[in-house]
């Protein structure tokens, strides 16, 4: 059994996923969940170390799975950051005082992904 953290990526664009794995991989487990429903239940699942969620899905919004995520005892410490296209304050606020720790911008930067991940997962 590995000892990196995990990571859980949350999105319905495969590309996106893709990418994201590729340069996370070396140094985390990651786990994928293409969907809300499949996010919560891999979240409480795995309980990874950090979840990185789309808000725009085609189920369950990303809003409304963080709202559950912090609902469950399992689940409710795991840090959150968005990683999404809606960008603009208003979102970005409400993402916040739901009780996300950060928001990353579609497209987004390799860099700016690992130096945010790196933040809250020092060890």
């Amino acid at each position: 059994m590995s000892c990196n953290k995990r990571i859980l990526i949350v999105d319905d664009e495969k590309m996106n996923i893709m990418a994201l794995a590729h340069f996370l991989k070396p140094q985390y487990d990651i786990i994928v969940a293409i969907d809300g429903a499949s996010a919560i239940e891999a979240a409480k699942k795995h309980i990874p170390d950090l979840i990185l969620l789309d808000i725009i899905m085609p189920d369950i919004s990303g809003f409304d799975v963080i709202v559950k995520l912090k609902e469950s005892e399992s689940t409710k410490n795991i840090p959150v950051i968005f990683i999404t296209g809606l960008t603009d304050a208003k979102n970005e606020e409400k993402g916040l005082s739901l009780g996300a720790v950060d928001f990353i911008a579609k497209p987004f930067d390799k860099s700016i992904v690992n130096a945010k991940i790196n933040t809250y997962l020092q060890t």
